[in-house]
């Protein structure tokens, strides 16, 4: 974690990343979702309320929350909550889901990027 990500993120928050197979497919056989991995802790700051509209013509979301990590592996899909959770089910924890994922430069030091992740209603 680099020396600025250490102070700016402070806070827990709980994902849970989609299940990927062995042909890298998250869908099994007959279509249905392989579920969640078990739930990890990573440090991230958050702001809520925001209700930018992001999306393709046609297409609206709006975002209910922004998180900021250096977190690498979320991805379009998965879930996201403030706080810890041990809940195997990211939709029992009240979980939102992970609607896109802006990647930006450590213009700092260089050692790790910042990602907002970002969840919609």
């Amino acid at each position: 974690m680099s020396s600025v990500a250490n102070w700016s993120y402070t806070a827990s928050c709980t994902i849970w990343r989609k299940k990927v197979g062995e042909d890298g497919s998250t869908m099994d056989e007959y279509g249905q979702p392989l579920g969640f991995t078990a739930p990890e802790i990573i440090m991230c700051d958050y702001q809520g309320g925001l209700s930018a509209k992001i999306g393709d013509i046609g297409t609206e979301q709006v975002v209910k929350n922004t998180f900021w990590s250096e977190f690498d592996k979320a991805e379009k899909g998965d879930y996201i909550l403030i706080g810890e959770s041990t809940e195997a089910d990211p939709l029992t924890a009240g979980a939102d889901e992970i609607m896109q994922i802006i990647r930006y430069a450590d213009t700092f030091e260089r050692l790790a990027d910042d990602f907002a992740i970002l969840t919609g209603v």
